[in-house]
């Protein structure tokens, strides 16, 4: 008798989910609300809510680089007071948050920090003039810090006079707070992974924005 019992313990362990003993089971299912940026109106449209099993993942609903995914499901909240909270793939959200901690305890004038954002902001735009790619926002492995004062700018090969603000404030190194090469900020998401989207090669520069791309 005892023998049987183990066996249908063990077919019940089995069967269980990973989830009921707490372990990195992935989830089951799968919601983001998104949208699309239409290059012609120049705004977001088509907004939505997305909900369907997590084993349904599409290719490009995952990061095939971290993993990370545009799942809400996959993304943790990073709390560091007293800036509002804001959400990045469980994957990074322990080094970014220790990065962003250690430079407020610094010092560092971090006023805002905004993470995870699903939306199609890349990638050529179709018929209606709507981008087809999500951003790295989308899978949680992107932030922005001090945007009022980090714009991001097209037009801008090098940055000059010719360069166009498209959103954020405008740049302005030498003011505390904005992004610039070789700064404390820049040096530290660089410590964890994230490149600076000041350098990015192109007609962009995102002086807020920090991926492991840079895009």
């Amino acid at each position: 008798m005892g023998h049987r019992i183990r066996i249908i313990v063990l077919l019940l362990l089995a069967l269980t989910p990973v989830a009921a003993f707490g372990g990195n089971e992935l989830p089951q299912s799968c919601t983001y609300q998104t949208f699309k940026w239409n290059v012609m109106l120049r705004k977001s449209v088509a907004h939505e809510t997305v909900r369907h099993p997590y084993s349904e993942l599409t290719p490009e609903e995952r990061d095939p680089a971290s993993g990370c995914s545009v799942c809400e499901e996959d993304q943790e909240t990073v709390d560091i007071p007293p800036l509002a909270d804001f959400r990045v793939c469980r994957k990074l959200a322990s080094q970014v948050r220790s990065a962003v901690a250690e430079l407020i305890r610094a010092g560092e004038p971090i006023h805002e920090v905004v993470g995870y954002r699903v939306g199609r902001t890349r990638g050529d735009p179709d018929a209606a003039g709507n981008r087809t790619g999500f951003s790295n926002h989308s899978y949680g492995i992107a932030i922005d810090i001090n945007p009022q004062q980090n714009g991001l700018y097209d037009n801008c090969l090098n940055f000059g006079s010719a360069c166009r603000l498209i959103r954020g404030g405008a740049w302005r190194p030498g003011v505390a707070g904005t992004m610039t090469a070789g700064g404390a900020v820049v040096r530290a998401m660089s410590g964890v992974g994230l490149r600076w989207g000041g350098e990015i090669a192109g007609k962009q520069k995102d002086f807020m924005h920090f991926s492991p791309s840079g895009y």
